[in-house]
Protein backbone atom coordinates (compact mmCIF):
# COMPACT_ATOMS: atom_id res chain seq x y z
CA UNK A 1 0.00 0.00 0.00
CA UNK A 2 1.33 3.42 -0.94
CA UNK A 3 1.74 6.33 1.44
CA UNK A 4 -0.25 7.99 -0.51
CA UNK A 5 -2.98 5.17 -0.58
CA UNK A 6 -2.41 4.94 2.93
CA UNK A 7 -3.25 8.91 3.16
CA UNK A 8 -6.08 9.09 1.11
CA UNK A 9 -7.81 6.21 2.91
CA UNK A 10 -7.35 7.35 6.04
CA UNK A 11 -8.51 10.85 5.58
CA UNK A 12 -11.48 9.20 4.43
CA UNK A 13 -12.47 7.37 7.11
CA UNK A 14 -11.61 10.29 9.27
CA UNK A 15 -14.50 12.50 7.46
CA UNK A 16 -16.30 9.42 7.46
CA UNK A 17 -16.31 8.56 10.78
CA UNK A 18 -16.71 12.61 11.72
CA UNK A 19 -19.75 12.11 9.40
CA UNK A 20 -21.47 8.94 10.86
CA UNK A 21 -21.61 10.66 14.40
CA UNK A 22 -23.12 13.58 13.06
CA UNK A 23 -25.70 11.37 11.04
CA UNK A 24 -26.55 9.90 14.52
CA UNK A 25 -28.18 12.91 15.32
CA UNK A 26 -30.68 12.69 13.05
CA UNK A 27 -32.40 9.27 13.16
CA UNK A 28 -34.86 7.93 11.19
CA UNK A 29 -38.45 7.62 13.48
CA UNK A 30 -40.16 5.20 11.60
CA UNK A 31 -38.45 0.90 10.87
CA UNK A 32 -40.72 0.47 8.24
CA UNK A 33 -42.75 -2.13 9.76
CA UNK A 34 -40.26 -4.04 11.09
CA UNK A 35 -39.83 -5.81 14.31
CA UNK A 36 -38.20 -7.98 16.47
CA UNK A 37 -40.28 -8.16 18.88
CA UNK A 38 -40.47 -11.61 20.51
CA UNK A 39 -37.15 -13.07 19.20
CA UNK A 40 -33.72 -13.72 19.93
CA UNK A 41 -30.91 -12.61 17.87
CA UNK A 42 -27.39 -14.88 17.58
CA UNK A 43 -24.75 -12.61 17.28
CA UNK A 44 -21.90 -15.31 16.29
CA UNK A 45 -18.42 -14.55 17.24
CA UNK A 46 -15.99 -16.60 15.49
CA UNK A 47 -13.92 -16.94 18.42
CA UNK A 48 -13.40 -18.08 22.07
CA UNK A 49 -15.84 -16.29 24.91
CA UNK A 50 -12.75 -14.52 26.78
CA UNK A 51 -10.68 -12.48 24.16
CA UNK A 52 -11.46 -8.70 22.72
CA UNK A 53 -13.80 -9.72 20.10
CA UNK A 54 -16.15 -11.38 23.33
CA UNK A 55 -15.79 -8.50 24.73
CA UNK A 56 -17.06 -6.08 21.94
CA UNK A 57 -20.12 -8.25 21.02
CA UNK A 58 -20.83 -8.73 24.92
CA UNK A 59 -20.69 -4.36 24.78
CA UNK A 60 -23.02 -4.18 22.08
CA UNK A 61 -25.33 -6.91 22.73
CA UNK A 62 -27.59 -5.28 25.45
CA UNK A 63 -27.48 -1.61 23.56
CA UNK A 64 -28.98 -3.44 20.53
CA UNK A 65 -31.34 -5.30 22.34
CA UNK A 66 -32.64 -1.80 23.32
CA UNK A 67 -32.40 0.25 20.39
CA UNK A 68 -33.82 -2.55 17.97
CA UNK A 69 -37.14 -2.72 16.78
CA UNK A 70 -39.52 -4.57 18.90
CA UNK A 71 -36.03 -5.01 21.26
CA UNK A 72 -35.16 -8.41 20.92
CA UNK A 73 -32.90 -10.56 23.28
CA UNK A 74 -29.19 -10.68 21.60
CA UNK A 75 -27.30 -13.70 22.54
CA UNK A 76 -23.82 -13.89 21.72
CA UNK A 77 -22.89 -17.11 20.34
CA UNK A 78 -19.16 -18.27 20.08
CA UNK A 79 -17.99 -20.39 17.02
CA UNK A 80 -14.09 -20.85 17.17
CA UNK A 81 -11.75 -22.49 15.38
CA UNK A 82 -9.35 -22.73 12.67
CA UNK A 83 -8.47 -18.96 13.91
CA UNK A 84 -11.45 -17.91 12.74
CA UNK A 85 -12.20 -19.11 9.10
CA UNK A 86 -14.53 -21.88 10.51
CA UNK A 87 -17.13 -19.30 12.19
CA UNK A 88 -16.96 -17.16 8.99
CA UNK A 89 -17.20 -20.52 6.59
CA UNK A 90 -20.50 -21.09 8.57
CA UNK A 91 -21.64 -17.72 8.41
CA UNK A 92 -21.25 -17.80 4.51
CA UNK A 93 -24.20 -20.56 4.34
CA UNK A 94 -26.45 -19.22 6.06
CA UNK A 95 -29.57 -17.92 4.48
CA UNK A 96 -31.37 -16.44 7.58
CA UNK A 97 -33.08 -13.11 6.18
CA UNK A 98 -35.17 -12.04 9.31
CA UNK A 99 -32.61 -10.28 11.40
CA UNK A 100 -32.00 -12.75 13.69
CA UNK A 101 -28.63 -13.62 12.87
CA UNK A 102 -25.61 -11.21 12.34
CA UNK A 103 -21.83 -12.15 12.61
CA UNK A 104 -18.93 -10.03 13.90
CA UNK A 105 -16.14 -10.41 12.46
CA UNK A 106 -12.20 -9.37 13.03
CA UNK A 107 -9.14 -8.80 11.04
CA UNK A 108 -7.97 -12.61 12.08
CA UNK A 109 -10.70 -12.98 9.74
CA UNK A 110 -10.46 -10.90 7.59
CA UNK A 111 -6.48 -11.35 6.35
CA UNK A 112 -6.93 -14.87 5.53
CA UNK A 113 -9.39 -13.95 3.06
CA UNK A 114 -6.82 -10.89 2.24
CA UNK A 115 -3.90 -13.74 1.75
CA UNK A 116 -5.83 -16.08 -0.43
CA UNK A 117 -5.74 -18.82 2.24
CA UNK A 118 -7.19 -21.93 0.92
CA UNK A 119 -9.27 -22.75 4.27
CA UNK A 120 -11.07 -19.82 3.77
CA UNK A 121 -14.62 -20.25 1.69
CA UNK A 122 -16.43 -17.44 2.64
CA UNK A 123 -16.60 -14.08 0.33
CA UNK A 124 -17.28 -10.30 2.47
CA UNK A 125 -19.06 -8.96 -0.51
CA UNK A 126 -21.58 -11.50 -0.34
CA UNK A 127 -22.42 -9.96 3.36
CA UNK A 128 -24.15 -6.89 4.45
CA UNK A 129 -21.96 -5.08 6.73
CA UNK A 130 -23.96 -2.78 9.80
CA UNK A 131 -21.12 -1.87 11.89
CA UNK A 132 -17.48 -0.97 11.84
CA UNK A 133 -15.71 -0.80 15.03
CA UNK A 134 -11.56 0.36 15.02
CA UNK A 135 -9.98 -0.67 17.59
CA UNK A 136 -6.01 -0.55 18.40
CA UNK A 137 -3.57 -3.18 19.71
CA UNK A 138 -1.01 -3.38 22.49
CA UNK A 139 2.01 -5.52 23.56
CA UNK A 140 3.17 -6.23 26.88
CA UNK A 141 5.75 -8.17 28.83
CA UNK A 142 6.72 -9.28 32.12
CA UNK A 143 8.96 -6.64 34.55
CA UNK A 144 11.70 -8.92 34.10
CA UNK A 145 12.11 -9.15 30.14
CA UNK A 146 10.54 -4.80 30.34
CA UNK A 147 14.11 -4.33 31.91
CA UNK A 148 15.82 -5.49 28.76
CA UNK A 149 14.90 -2.27 27.00
CA UNK A 150 17.18 0.63 26.77
CA UNK A 151 13.91 3.43 26.63
CA UNK A 152 12.39 2.78 23.73
CA UNK A 153 15.19 0.90 22.34
CA UNK A 154 14.03 -3.26 21.93
CA UNK A 155 17.60 -4.32 21.20
CA UNK A 156 18.39 -5.71 24.42
CA UNK A 157 15.30 -8.16 24.00
CA UNK A 158 17.06 -9.62 20.44
CA UNK A 159 18.94 -12.22 22.54
CA UNK A 160 15.80 -13.59 24.92
CA UNK A 161 13.77 -16.41 23.99
CA UNK A 162 10.30 -15.28 23.82
CA UNK A 163 6.96 -17.56 23.42
CA UNK A 164 3.38 -16.30 22.89
CA UNK A 165 0.27 -17.74 22.34
CA UNK A 166 -1.18 -16.69 18.68
CA UNK A 167 -4.65 -18.04 16.86
CA UNK A 168 -2.53 -18.36 12.99
CA UNK A 169 0.34 -17.37 11.03
CA UNK A 170 -2.44 -15.85 8.55
CA UNK A 171 -4.88 -14.11 10.81
CA UNK A 172 -4.55 -10.98 12.74
CA UNK A 173 -1.20 -12.21 14.82
CA UNK A 174 0.77 -11.68 11.78
CA UNK A 175 0.77 -8.09 12.38
CA UNK A 176 3.02 -8.45 16.40
CA UNK A 177 4.65 -11.49 14.57
CA UNK A 178 6.55 -8.86 11.73
CA UNK A 179 6.75 -5.76 13.84
CA UNK A 180 8.89 -7.75 16.39
CA UNK A 181 11.00 -9.60 13.74
CA UNK A 182 11.28 -6.16 12.43
CA UNK A 183 12.43 -5.79 16.11
CA UNK A 184 15.08 -8.12 15.89
CA UNK A 185 13.60 -10.51 18.66
CA UNK A 186 13.11 -14.04 18.20
CA UNK A 187 9.22 -14.36 19.28
CA UNK A 188 8.36 -17.97 18.83
CA UNK A 189 4.15 -18.19 18.19
CA UNK A 190 2.84 -21.26 19.52
CA UNK A 191 -0.16 -21.41 17.52
CA UNK A 192 -3.64 -22.87 17.43
CA UNK A 193 -4.81 -20.83 20.31
CA UNK A 194 -8.99 -20.49 19.92
CA UNK A 195 -8.78 -16.09 20.79
CA UNK A 196 -6.78 -14.05 22.38
CA UNK A 197 -7.76 -14.35 25.51
CA UNK A 198 -6.10 -17.90 25.67
CA UNK A 199 -3.29 -15.63 24.77
CA UNK A 200 -3.40 -13.80 27.92
CA UNK A 201 -4.26 -16.97 30.26
CA UNK A 202 -0.59 -18.27 28.70
CA UNK A 203 0.66 -14.95 29.77
CA UNK A 204 -0.51 -15.39 32.89
CA UNK A 205 0.07 -18.97 33.46
CA UNK A 206 3.65 -18.17 33.04
CA UNK A 207 3.66 -20.01 29.87
CA UNK A 208 4.18 -17.31 27.71
CA UNK A 209 6.20 -13.99 28.36
CA UNK A 210 5.11 -11.98 25.62
CA UNK A 211 2.07 -11.06 24.69
CA UNK A 212 -0.72 -8.07 22.54
CA UNK A 213 -4.61 -8.08 23.18
CA UNK A 214 -6.95 -5.56 21.13
CA UNK A 215 -7.80 -2.43 23.48
CA UNK A 216 -10.94 -3.86 24.70
CA UNK A 217 -9.39 -7.08 26.22
CA UNK A 218 -5.85 -4.99 27.64
CA UNK A 219 -8.30 -2.44 28.98
CA UNK A 220 -10.39 -4.90 30.78
CA UNK A 221 -7.98 -7.83 31.21
CA UNK A 222 -4.43 -6.65 31.52
CA UNK A 223 -4.56 -3.14 32.72
CA UNK A 224 -5.26 -5.12 35.96
CA UNK A 225 -1.83 -6.88 35.40
CA UNK A 226 0.02 -3.80 34.44
CA UNK A 227 -1.92 -2.17 37.65
CA UNK A 228 -0.26 -5.20 39.80
CA UNK A 229 3.45 -4.59 38.47
CA UNK A 230 2.36 -8.39 36.93
CA UNK A 231 3.11 -6.63 33.26
CA UNK A 232 4.79 -4.19 31.76
CA UNK A 233 3.19 -2.37 28.18
CA UNK A 234 5.65 -2.44 25.49
CA UNK A 235 3.96 -0.25 23.03
CA UNK A 236 0.99 0.53 21.53
CA UNK A 237 0.18 -0.48 17.41
CA UNK A 238 -0.61 2.77 17.26
CA UNK A 239 -3.32 4.46 15.51
CA UNK A 240 -3.81 6.37 11.76
CA UNK A 241 -3.59 10.35 11.27
CA UNK A 242 -5.74 12.07 8.52
CA UNK A 243 -2.13 11.48 6.33
CA UNK A 244 -2.16 8.21 7.13
CA UNK A 245 0.82 8.38 9.39
CA UNK A 246 1.51 6.33 12.41
CA UNK A 247 0.74 8.27 15.78
CA UNK A 248 -0.12 7.36 18.93
CA UNK A 249 -2.99 5.40 20.09
CA UNK A 250 -5.46 8.35 21.27
CA UNK A 251 -6.75 5.57 24.06
CA UNK A 252 -2.92 4.98 24.91
CA UNK A 253 -1.66 8.38 24.72
CA UNK A 254 1.50 7.65 27.02
CA UNK A 255 2.63 4.81 25.53
CA UNK A 256 4.63 4.71 22.56
CA UNK A 257 3.73 3.44 19.03
CA UNK A 258 5.36 0.83 17.20
CA UNK A 259 6.70 3.26 14.73
CA UNK A 260 8.62 5.09 17.81
CA UNK A 261 9.85 1.98 18.91
CA UNK A 262 11.10 0.81 15.49
CA UNK A 263 12.72 4.06 14.40
CA UNK A 264 14.42 3.55 17.99
CA UNK A 265 16.08 0.54 17.70
CA UNK A 266 18.81 -0.14 14.92
CA UNK A 267 17.52 -3.42 13.59
CA UNK A 268 14.08 -1.81 12.30
CA UNK A 269 13.95 0.42 9.68
CA UNK A 270 10.50 2.31 9.19
CA UNK A 271 10.92 2.55 5.13
CA UNK A 272 11.25 -0.27 2.83
CA UNK A 273 9.10 -3.71 2.09
CA UNK A 274 8.80 -4.61 5.53
CA UNK A 275 7.61 -1.75 6.70
CA UNK A 276 5.16 -0.99 3.93
CA UNK A 277 4.08 -4.24 4.63
CA UNK A 278 3.64 -4.03 8.02
CA UNK A 279 1.75 -0.66 7.03
CA UNK A 280 -0.83 -2.47 4.81
CA UNK A 281 -1.90 -5.02 6.76
CA UNK A 282 -2.19 -2.89 10.23
CA UNK A 283 -4.32 -0.35 8.58
CA UNK A 284 -6.55 -3.61 7.07
CA UNK A 285 -6.63 -4.86 10.22
CA UNK A 286 -7.08 -2.11 13.14
CA UNK A 287 -8.78 1.16 12.03
CA UNK A 288 -11.64 -1.14 10.41
CA UNK A 289 -10.83 -4.60 12.60
CA UNK A 290 -14.39 -5.41 14.01
CA UNK A 291 -17.58 -5.51 11.81
CA UNK A 292 -20.68 -6.33 12.11
CA UNK A 293 -22.77 -7.98 9.44
CA UNK A 294 -26.11 -9.51 7.84
CA UNK A 295 -26.32 -12.31 5.80
CA UNK A 296 -26.54 -11.38 1.95
CA UNK A 297 -30.01 -12.72 2.19
CA UNK A 298 -31.15 -10.16 4.85
CA UNK A 299 -33.68 -7.44 3.26
CA UNK A 300 -33.20 -3.53 2.96
CA UNK A 301 -35.77 -3.41 6.03
CA UNK A 302 -33.52 -5.89 7.91
CA UNK A 303 -30.22 -3.54 6.82
CA UNK A 304 -31.85 -0.13 7.48
CA UNK A 305 -33.11 -1.56 11.78
CA UNK A 306 -29.33 -3.00 12.51
CA UNK A 307 -28.78 0.96 10.67
CA UNK A 308 -30.95 3.21 12.80
CA UNK A 309 -30.26 1.18 15.54
CA UNK A 310 -26.63 1.46 15.69
CA UNK A 311 -27.20 5.06 15.26
CA UNK A 312 -29.12 5.72 18.38
CA UNK A 313 -26.34 3.78 20.08
CA UNK A 314 -23.77 5.97 18.85
CA UNK A 315 -25.80 9.15 19.65
CA UNK A 316 -26.65 8.21 23.03
CA UNK A 317 -25.24 11.04 25.40
CA UNK A 318 -23.61 8.07 27.56
CA UNK A 319 -22.12 6.35 24.90
CA UNK A 320 -18.86 7.68 24.64
CA UNK A 321 -17.89 7.25 28.31
CA UNK A 322 -19.13 3.73 28.32
CA UNK A 323 -17.57 2.64 24.55
CA UNK A 324 -13.81 4.83 26.63
CA UNK A 325 -14.75 2.71 29.66
CA UNK A 326 -15.02 -0.81 27.72
CA UNK A 327 -13.70 -0.03 23.62
CA UNK A 328 -11.44 2.46 23.73
CA UNK A 329 -11.78 5.58 22.02
CA UNK A 330 -12.10 4.60 18.68
CA UNK A 331 -14.97 5.33 15.71
CA UNK A 332 -18.16 3.44 15.08
CA UNK A 333 -18.83 3.70 11.65
CA UNK A 334 -22.04 3.14 9.83
CA UNK A 335 -23.74 3.53 6.13
CA UNK A 336 -21.52 5.23 3.87
CA UNK A 337 -18.82 5.56 6.81
CA UNK A 338 -19.21 1.85 7.49
CA UNK A 339 -18.93 0.69 3.42
CA UNK A 340 -15.65 3.16 3.20
CA UNK A 341 -14.48 1.44 6.42
CA UNK A 342 -15.04 -2.16 4.81
CA UNK A 343 -13.51 -1.46 1.47
CA UNK A 344 -10.22 -0.45 3.52
CA UNK A 345 -10.01 -4.14 5.56
CA UNK A 346 -10.83 -6.42 2.67
CA UNK A 347 -8.41 -4.74 0.63
CA UNK A 348 -4.14 -5.02 -0.06
CA UNK A 349 -1.96 -4.42 -2.47
CA UNK A 350 -0.27 -6.57 -3.97
CA UNK A 351 3.37 -5.97 -3.42
CA UNK A 352 2.80 -6.27 0.10
CA UNK A 353 0.17 -9.02 -0.11
CA UNK A 354 3.34 -11.06 -1.87
CA UNK A 355 5.87 -9.86 0.85
CA UNK A 356 3.56 -11.18 3.65
CA UNK A 357 3.09 -14.37 1.44
CA UNK A 358 6.80 -14.90 0.88
CA UNK A 359 7.74 -14.14 5.06
CA UNK A 360 5.03 -16.51 6.10
CA UNK A 361 6.44 -19.54 3.92
CA UNK A 362 10.23 -18.94 4.93
CA UNK A 363 9.57 -17.66 8.76
CA UNK A 364 6.89 -20.58 9.41
CA UNK A 365 6.72 -22.47 6.93
CA UNK A 366 3.12 -22.10 5.82
CA UNK A 367 2.47 -21.85 1.64
CA UNK A 368 -0.54 -20.12 0.28
CA UNK A 369 0.14 -20.34 -3.44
Amino acid sequence: MTHHTTRRLAGALAILAASTTLAGTALADAHGGFTLEGKTVEFVIPFSESGGSARWANFFAPLLSEHLPGNPTVVVRYRPGAGSTSGANWFQEQTTDDGTLIFGSSGSTQFPYLLGDPRVRYEYNDWQVVLVSGTGGVAYLPPDMAELMNGLDATGLAGSELIWGAQSATGLDLVPNLAWEMLGMDVQPVFGIEGRGDGRLMFERGEANIDYQTSSAYIRSVQPMVDSGLAVPMMSWGALDNDGNIVRDPTFPDMPSFYEVCQATPACETEGPAWDAWMTFFTAGFPAQKMVFLPGTASQDVVDAYTNAINEIVARPDFREMAAAELGVYPQMTGTAAQAAFRLGTRAEAESRDFVINWLQDSYGVSLN
